[in-house]
């Protein structure tokens, strides 16, 4: 069993927006498992909880044999092994990363989901979060489904299972049509590999291609970095809504719900996606530098460095610098193995916090104003302690900005974030924020600005473009299973005239 995080069920370390998850999928490839497991070690940002690759091998047979395997812990972990890469036969997978939006971290939870049909076998890998899953697993258990994991990707799976259709893709669509929610969907069936967004397009997925389009392999991702590891041109973005088919004939597009525009999550500009990934057909590190720069326009102050509070914060704390002309230097380092440590959680432990995860760089703070740039303030609870551990360090100010605008808005659509009670900006303004945080002084980049630093004018109410409902509660995608329990979230729920 692989060493789990030393802070993955810490309650006091949860401050800040989680990974959703990662899904991977290649047709007709030489090694499929290996270049499965490469793209979903691409990926591990997105997920670090559990990994899961499911093979097709006779590809060729309408009957072909599924192989498997799932574990907890990272991809280099679990996939290591060559005795566990030797089973997963075949020139056809699937893989998923897993960070749970739903359902504890167990092994039952961990995707691809994988079931035996009338049809032949189907594995389903999804990245995203469905808004009614409770919904429609209460009325799927009442019709005698049972359920075997607590994810609600496995709605999915008893959708198609009752599905009065004849062939599997129009199983799919029959329960797509059926869902509510942001979805990046990848299925492999004996005779398909399949891939499908929402029709709001609210989580990414990409086609890739490795060889000749004549006889060479498809790859579908989560993002472009994925393509790159294993060496497949990057194809395009699977549209919002749009469906892909990709056999031994070559690939079908399907558009089952009609052309919309598009919402797709903003946040992966300004977090989630890796810096190297293309998305939406704009380069994320570039983005990020762009809304740095806004940013110094925007919010200008008098100092002497720029540290940015990595990994998130480089590029825009590059982009602030560039902007303002003020020294860029990394005066906090990240330790990347806090992860993988001894030393037991004890409380003792714990309250150390930030600082087994961030050291200051005293010699390049010491006597200095300091301008901290983050990606986003969640809790505040780690904002609150690389403020301090700046000041001990010897900074004369710190003065903190952010490239994203304050979270108001819990995220229902696949990103793990705290309840709106417990968001700092739900409940406080600006000045008071700083005030908590102990800085000199706190600023976030407008939501005008975050447009214009992806080349809008700015945002348009009537088609915003983006889903943004973190910073604004614009949510896109009715929320009915918070809808049945109004207990959780009723401000929110009035706001939304629900």
């Amino acid at each position: 069993m692989p060493m789990q995080p030393l802070f993955s069920t810490n309650p006091h370390d949860d401050d800040g927006f989680h990974e959703e998850c990662g899904v991977f999928g290649v047709w007709n490839a030489t090694d499929a498992a290996a270049l499965t497991a490469l793209g979903l070690h691409a990926l591990q940002h997105r997920g670090q909880e559990a990994s899961g690759i499911v093979t097709l091998s006779g590809h060729e047979d309408d009957r072909g044999s599924f192989h498997q395997h799932r574990g907890l812990g990272l991809v280099g972990d679990i996939f290591g092994d060559a005795k566990v890469m030797a089973q997963l036969k075949g020139r056809c997978a699937v893989g998923h990363n897993r960070y749970a939006t739903t359902g504890e971290t167990a092994l039952r939870n961990v995707q691809p989901l994988y079931a035996d049909f009338e049809f032949g076998g189907l594995a389903v890998a999804h990245n995203g979060n469905l808004t009614n899953a409770g919904t429609l697993k209460r009325t799927l258990v009442r019709r005698g489904c049972l359920f075997q994991s607590t994810t609600d990707s496995e709605v999915f799976v008893h959708l198609i299972a009752i599905s009065l259709y004849s062939n599997v893709v129009d199983r799919l669509i029959d329960a797509l049509k059926q869902v509510q929610g942001a979805y990046s969907l990848v299925a492999l069936h004996n005779g398909a590999l399949i891939g499908a967004r929402d029709p709001l397009g609210v989580r990414p997925l990409v086609l890739g291609r490795i060889g000749p389009a004549e006889n060479g392999a498809y790859v579908l991702a989560s993002e472009t970095c994925a393509l790159d590891i294993v060496g497949a041109e990057f194809v395009r973005d699977i549209e919002p809504g749009e469906v892909v088919i990709i056999n031994n004939d070559g690939l079908r597009s399907i558009q089952p719900f009609g052309r919309s525009q598009g919402r797709f999550c903003i946040f992966e500009y300004v977090y989630f996606a890796r810096p190297d990934s293309v998305v939406e057909g704009t380069p994320v590190y570039q983005t990020r530098k762009r809304i740095g720069a806004e940013l110094a326009q925007e919010s200008p102050v008098e100092a002497d460095v720029i540290v940015p509070v990595p990994d998130s914060g480089v590029p825009a704390a590059m982009g602030y610098a560039t902007e303002s002309g003020i020294p860029f230097e990394l005066g906090i380092i990240r330790n990347h193995y806090v992860g993988r440590t001894f030393i037991e959680p004890t409380d003792q432990i714990r309250h150390l916090g930030v600082k087994l995860k961030h050291s200051a760089n005293r010699a390049m703070i010491e006597g200095k104003r300091v301008i901290l740039v983050d990606d986003s303030i969640v809790r505040g609870t780690t904002s609150k302690k690389i403020v301090e551990m700046v000041r001990q360090a010897g900074a004369r100010e710190v003065h903190m900005r952010i490239s994203s605008p304050p979270t108001t808005h819990p995220c229902f659509y696949g990103i793990d974030t705290p309840e709106r009670a417990k968001l700092l900006a739900a409940n406080h303004d600006v000045e008071e924020m700083a005030r908590i945080i102990g800085a000199d002084s706190l600023a976030f980049i407008s939501l005008d600005g975050m447009y214009r630093a992806l080349g809008r004018p700015g945002r348009d109410a009537r088609n915003p473009g983006y889903c943004d409902a973190c910073f604004t509660g614009d949510y896109a995608i009715p929320l009915t299973d918070l809808a049945d329990h109004p207990e959780r979230e009723p401000a929110l729920l009035a706001a939304n005239g629900q």
